[in-house]
């Protein structure tokens, strides 16, 4: 069994290629889920957020408003790093435990998504590989005004925030290009299936 890390852009596609994966028989543990699950309304991490950020960062219900959030520590590189340092232990810890749950239905492929993944050093992690989800940078800045309706400068702020997807392909293992259609990228994701998974799941 292969246990991989998953990782991309922002607006590159990783969740299409994570689904395309889980269809094949993957497992895929997502940490943008998790990374939701660990602040919500009473947690410990909530309240870790709030203690940093000041309660202006939680809606009228209690909840996290991340769309503030977002705005403060996108425009703010010590803010980003501040806001990393509280959630990311959290988060890794959760990931650990769903690891080794998915451990003992032996699937044919654990694939552990983590958008920061390089931007964290954690490629270490993954002596089994790491899988990068690719789009240039025209195409993430215009999924992030179709999908999510920034601006062009708001854009920029958040491919900024990472590393360039051109840097992250020379750190790993394997790339999916996902700037086409979704039938290219089912084409790409078969071959790498193929080449790579020794247990083949349903297709």
């Amino acid at each position: 069994m292969r246990i991989i890390g998953l990782t991309g852009g922002i607006a590159t596609g990783k969740s299409t290629v994570a689904a395309m994966l889980a269809h094949r028989g993957a497992a895929v543990v997502d940490a943008d889920r998790i990374a939701r699950e660990v602040v919500e309304p009473g947690t410990a991490g909530l309240e870790a957020v709030v203690g940093a950020f000041g309660p202006e960062v939680v809606t009228a219900s209690g909840g996290l408003d991340r769309a503030r959030l977002a705005g403060i520590v996108f425009a703010d590189a010590e803010s980003r790093h501040r806001l990393e340092a509280l959630t990311h232990p959290l988060i890794l810890a959760r990931i650990a435990d769903q690891v080794a749950d998915l451990l003992l239905s032996e699937p044919p492929l654990i694939a552990v998504d983590v958008p920061l993944l390089f931007e964290g050093g954690r490629q270490s992690d993954f002596p089994g590989g790491v899988l990068l989800v690719y789009a240039d940078a025209p195409t993430q800045l215009r999924r992030l005004r179709e999908r999510d309706g920034l601006g062009d400068e708001a854009g920029r702020q958040r491919l900024a925030a990472q590393l360039s997807i051109d840097q992250k392909t020379k750190l790993a293992t394997w790339v999916i290009d996902n700037g086409g259609s979704r039938a290219d990228t089912e084409a790409a994701v078969d071959l790498w299936w193929r080449d790579n998974v020794t247990v083949e799941g349903p297709l």
